[in-house]
């Protein structure tokens, strides 16, 4: 393809695991890509998409190991769109959520490339679903807070108020939070929420694996560790979780989905 006339990006969302909930959008793009640029938490059924002469190119991240620096993943899709007429940026979950997406989205858009958004099913709405558990419920909160728990809480100047949301939100469905699980905890109590409120886990969530813990925030950590929870995981925590009704939970898919260190 000529370097004045650059292909497409589209940046879509994988959905949280259970190939069945991709779109039918995402599964149309993903069969006639060109070229395919994808993250550490997207099952192998839809990478198996793709056409024979599709690029596949890896830029995961892990945590503690290498990986691919964002400015890097920015200039490897630049340099596709220069040499095919359709680029799929495949996200787990939403590309506009915790995804880096609208990094990569202006990124392109300054370098003249033609980019699309195609929304993804989050985990942190289909986890807890697999589960029995709504996020939002009429007796239990009218807002939900979607929040990371994977930056420093130690560095200089946290992002994230974890006492404010103690206050302000009816819930919490925090991603990425294993690794501080502890300190989001005790700075959430100290923010006010009591130490009986409800709380859950789910690991591998809409995939085989799939495991869940019900308790209360008091013992979330201890539960966690005990039981060795791993990610990637999703963490809710509110009265929603007593409304929990597995009885209405789907099975896990039985796929597979790569486990990030």
């Amino acid at each position: 393809m000529s370097e004045s006339i650059p292909g497409k990006v589209y940046l879509v969302g994988a959905g949280p695991g259970d190939p069945e909930l991709l779109t039918l959008k995402a599964h149309r793009l993903l069969c006639a890509c060109d070229a395919l640029v994808y993250d550490s938490l997207v099952p192998q059924t839809l990478l198996e998409l793709t056409p024979e002469h599709c690029e596949r190119h890896f830029v995961g991240k892990r945590r503690g190991h290498h990986s691919v620096p964002q400015p890097s993943t920015n200039a490897v899709l630049v340099e596709l769109a220069q040499r095919h007429r359709s680029v799929v940026r495949l996200k787990g979950g939403d590309p506009f959520l915790f995804g880096r997406g609208g990094e990569e989205a202006a990124h392109l858009v300054r370098h003249g490339v033609p980019v699309e958004v195609v929304p993804g099913v989050t985990a942190g709405i289909a986890a807890p679903a697999y589960v029995g558990i709504p996020i939002t419920h009429r007796r239990a909160g009218s807002s939900v807070t979607f929040v990371t728990g994977h930056e420093e809480i130690d560095k200089g100047r946290p992002g994230v108020d974890w006492r404010g949301l103690a206050r302000s939100s009816d819930g919490l469905v925090i991603y990425m939070g294993l690794h501080n699980l502890r300190r989001i905890c005790e700075e959430l109590m100290a923010g006010g929420l009591g130490a009986a409120t409800p709380a859950a886990v789910v690991q591998q969530g809409t995939v085989l694996g799939q495991r869940q813990l019900v308790t209360v925030l008091g013992e979330l950590a201890d539960r966690v560790e005990a039981e060795d929870f791993g990610s990637p995981s999703v963490v809710v925590i509110g009265q929603v979780v007593e409304q929990r009704v597995p009885e209405c939970a789907p099975p896990p898919a039985d796929a597979e989905m790569p486990i990030p260190f």
